[in-house]
């Protein structure tokens, strides 16, 4: 009873407007008050506070930082123009560059809203000015850049492995091959579109255009290249990656570019500020969250509960998809990662489910909770961008999700599609 008096005051306080890591810690301080009185609260600044020291976590902010660094230059619109010279040519070709420039700057950033953010600006009114709807053009930056948290470096990816204690390097090798499979499938969706409305190409493959754009963003492709080859390489952990793709793009932006100035890196700075004081925010009011869920058994009554009706892998997974898709629908990404994971890990080991596995299954359900009003965090933003309506910009977005639900299902009954280069390089 207890429980489910705190989620009902959380779900109160979040529909009166306040912001879900407040809600969380107003709910959890108030069940803990009401489990032993004062004395209760009298650990909760300490447990909040240990609850985001674990140094996995400082690869978000710093992630973060990278690519604001690369908003704040032209490292974004090179990466496009690269992009634009390798598949511009193709029917429906402005929406392939959308798909391959998001592919690229996740390497780099880690996060949806700041691909968006840096992309679609440019993307967007381009794809309008070749005859592309703004509702589709939206569509198209929206679940590109949520596909692209699939793969490394991935900040939910991050979440994940911190909560659910295991490989944050294993997962991210593990995002690879889903990531780029969801790529190829909305380029296909994106030429499928194309020819339906009988658009014309974007131009013509011209080797001279793709060397040039090459020379132009060969130091902005370094950047990929030297953080994942060394995360995976196991060189440095995703921590030190991330640090070094600061460095990367500092060097690069600053030194070779010459265009990033002191009032960029400040802006640079203050974006990657309000990034992490938001996701670290939710993660610390998990903690206490999750505090009271450890003293109230929830986690190992919901196991057994689970358990009970089914042990088949199979329908423990189908199970989780729908729980982790409907709370999708109502909580940020991180809010709903850090509040599921440590109830459900238990079931997941008690089946036999491989945590890696269960991460990616995780990581794609949260890509379609930001595509899904009302929360829809990455749409609504791409909705900014390009001035439409949200739900013209949901009606456009149906061919997507449904992709992402296939890719899903795919990822969720055959581990080897996520498994098999972990399998390869670490088993």
């Amino acid at each position: 009873m207890t429980g489910f008096l705190m989620l009902a005051v959380m779900i109160g306080l979040t529909l009166i407007g306040l912001p879900i890591a407040i809600a969380l810690a107003l709910s959890a301080m108030g069940t803990l008050y009401v489990m032993g009185g004062w004395s209760d609260l009298s650990s909760t600044a300490m447990t909040m506070y240990s609850g985001t020291t674990s140094f996995p976590l400082l690869a978000i902010p710093i992630f973060i930082l990278a690519g604001g660094i690369m908003n704040q230059t032209s490292i974004s619109r090179r990466l496009i123009d690269f992009a634009s010279s390798l598949v511009g040519f193709v029917r429906g070709g402005l929406g392939m560059v959308n798909v391959t420039t998001s592919l690229f700057f996740a390497e780099i950033s880690g996060s949806a809203v700041a691909d968006v953010a840096a992309t679609g600006s440019i993307l967007v009114p381009a794809m309008k000015r070749k005859g592309y709807s703004a509702a589709f053009a939206a569509a198209v930056t929206s679940s590109s850049a949520s596909l692209a948290i699939i793969i490394p470096p991935s900040i939910p990816m991050i979440l994940y492995a911190v909560m659910a204690n295991t490989s944050v390097v294993q997962m991210f090798v593990a995002g690879v091959v889903p990531g780029l499979l969801g790529g190829g499938l909305m380029m296909l969706v994106c030429y499928l579109h194309a020819r339906r409305n009988k658009m014309g190409t974007d131009g013509i493959f011209a080797w001279g255009e793709l060397g040039r754009a090459f020379r132009e963003a060969s130091w902005s492709l370094l950047l990929p290249v030297i953080v994942l080859g060394g995360i995976f390489g196991g060189i440095v952990t995703a921590t030190e990656g991330a640090a070094i793709a600061v460095l990367t793009a500092l060097l690069v932006a600053g030194i070779l570019y010459r265009e990033l100035t002191l009032r960029g890196l400040a802006a640079a700075f203050i974006e990657a500020a309000q990034h992490t004081a938001i996701v670290m925010l939710l993660v610390a009011a998990s903690a206490l969250v999750g505090t009271v869920l450890t003293e109230l058994r929830y986690p190992q009554q919901l196991a057994s509960a689970i358990l009970e009706i089914t042990q088949n892998p199979i329908l423990v997974l189908a199970m989780l998809n729908v729980l982790l898709l409907i709370l999708g629908l109502f909580l940020h990404s991180s809010a709903a990662i850090v509040l599921v994971v440590p109830i459900v890990m238990p079931i997941v080991t008690a089946v036999g489910i491989d945590p890696v596995h269960f991460g990616i299954v995780v990581t794609l359900n949260m890509a379609i909770s930001q595509q899904t009003p009302p929360v829809a965090s990455v749409l609504i933003t791409a909705c900014s961008v390009a001035r439409e309506n949200v739900w013209n910009v949901a009606r456009a977005n149906v061919p997507f999700v449904i992709l992402l639900l296939g890719l899903l299902l795919l990822v969720t009954y055959v581990p080897f599609v996520s498994l098999g280069l972990v399998e390869y390089f670490y088993r």
